[in-house]
């Protein structure tokens, strides 16, 4: 029989590269917490009408990306494509919407979508957001688009660029679409096959097409700026001021839509430079009417979220990551030795040391081979004599020096030896 492989579309995340994400996911930990952000974890499934309810039946995520399947009771089911519909689910569920005031919460976590695989972008991919529930400020929009910026800049990107739109309320987007598809319906036949697809499905989803006339065609539709209302554009220049006020550099880009119906008035894109055709690496807006639709009390909300695996690509080029190399590699042989071997691996463990301790048995000289490969400044040894004499000898695997020291002592004070390296 032939061996199994992950499917197509998933990977393993190896340890060589699980480094990278858990200084993402530490990074971002730790920027949120200070922002008094709380975690908050959703199910991986949902019933699927959260989604054609919360994301639009006619968007591309509904329509062709979903992994949705009826389970043994009949219900439908869908694998989450993204993070916001759950995490609104679980607000309202829960009686969030009912206590007043902000919430402000973040998640990490996987997400699926039947998508082509590419660099940095799988159909299990996994994602950190945040989303901040209860205010409609201008402010609101800034801060969230500030802590991102913040995190990608902690984790030393430069090369990054915000694309930022307004979307308008849901009127302004209704006067937009009728605008737009009086523009676009006598060039359907010039359209890409998708966006043919979108034309009366989504229309301001074929503003963000890949394909090159379609592209050249949307460069020349009417702008969704000029069909916002005077609180909607109000709202929009005081999110641009404030960004000014930061020191956040900015494009507006009116052919920034995003992919998901519940968007209303700002929507923004983080992109880097380096990523070639996929360059966005977070991505978001303000979504006042979905906390409404998913059945709570009307409430004003933005959010934003992370492709983890755009940014560990990002990650690999611009630094390497610190090493795992122990500071002490323990070499031991015989059955008493052994023994103490490993009760002193537990005890430098438990003093926040990082000890490798080799377990082959083998001869002290293929074992001391592997204590050089290590990266390890100090082998400590013991034979029979030093677990009859409750000795250890420490060998600087560098200079060569080599001491014989009482074990107590080594435990009392390990640091002080690799001082001396």
């Amino acid at each position: 029989m032939g061996s199994i492989q992950a499917l197509r579309g998933t990977r393993d995340i190896l340890p060589a590269e699980v480094g990278y994400w858990q200084l993402v996911e530490d990074t971002a930990r730790q920027i949120l917490s200070r922002a008094l952000y709380q975690e908050i974890r959703s199910p991986l499934l949902e019933q699927t009408d959260l989604f054609v309810r919360g994301i639009g039946e006619g968007t591309d995520v509904v329509g062709k990306e979903m992994y949705s399947f009826s389970d043994r009771s009949g219900r439908q089911l869908t694998l989450r494509p993204e993070g916001t519909a759950g995490v609104v689910r679980a607000y309202v569920e829960h009686g969030l919407d009912k206590i007043g005031g902000i919430q402000r919460l973040w998640y990490q976590g996987p997400m699926f979508r039947y998508e082509r695989p590419q660099a940095g972008r799988q159909r299990q991919f996994h994602q950190i957001g945040l989303e901040l529930l209860g205010s409609g400020s201008p402010r609101a929009d800034v801060e969230v688009i500030a802590l991102a910026s913040d995190i990608l800049r902690a984790l030393g990107l430069k090369d990054l660029s915000l694309q930022l739109n307004s979307i308008g309320n849901r009127d302004d987007r209704q006067k937009y679409r009728t605008a737009l598809l009086d523009y676009l319906l006598p060039l359907e036949q010039e359209l890409d096959s998708d966006s043919k697809y979108r034309l009366r499905r989504n229309p301001l989803r074929i503003l963000d097409s890949k394909d090159p006339k379609t592209q050249e065609i949307a460069r020349n539709a009417p702008s969704i700026l000029d069909y916002l209302s005077k609180e909607s554009l109000a709202h929009f220049e005081q999110v641009q001021y404030l960004l000014t006020e930061l020191g956040i550099t900015y494009q507006i880009n009116p052919s920034l839509v995003r992919g998901l119906d519940y968007y209303t008035h700002t929507a923004f894109e983080i992109q880097s430079a380096d990523l070639g055709a996929q360059s966005t690496v977070c991505g978001g807006g303000r979504y006042d009417g979905l906390v409404g639709e998913l059945g709570g009390n009307d409430t004003q909300a933005i959010g934003w979220a992370i492709g983890v695996e755009r940014l560990v690509l990002l990650l690999k080029e611009l630094r390497p990551l610190p090493g795992l190399e122990p500071d002490f590699y323990i070499v031991s042989k015989g059955e008493k030795a052994e023994a103490q071997a490993l009760k002193i691996a537990q005890i430098l463990r438990s003093n926040n040391l990082k000890v490798e301790l080799d377990l082959s048995s083998s001869a002290f000289g293929k074992q001391l081979k592997r204590a050089d490969r290590s990266g390890a400044p100090i082998a400590l040894i013991l034979g029979d004599e030093e677990a009859q004499n409750q000795t250890v000898k420490l060998k600087w695997l560098k200079s060569a020096q080599e001491t014989t020291i009482p074990s107590d002592q080594l435990i009392a004070d390990p640091t002080s030896y690799l001082e001396l390296r």
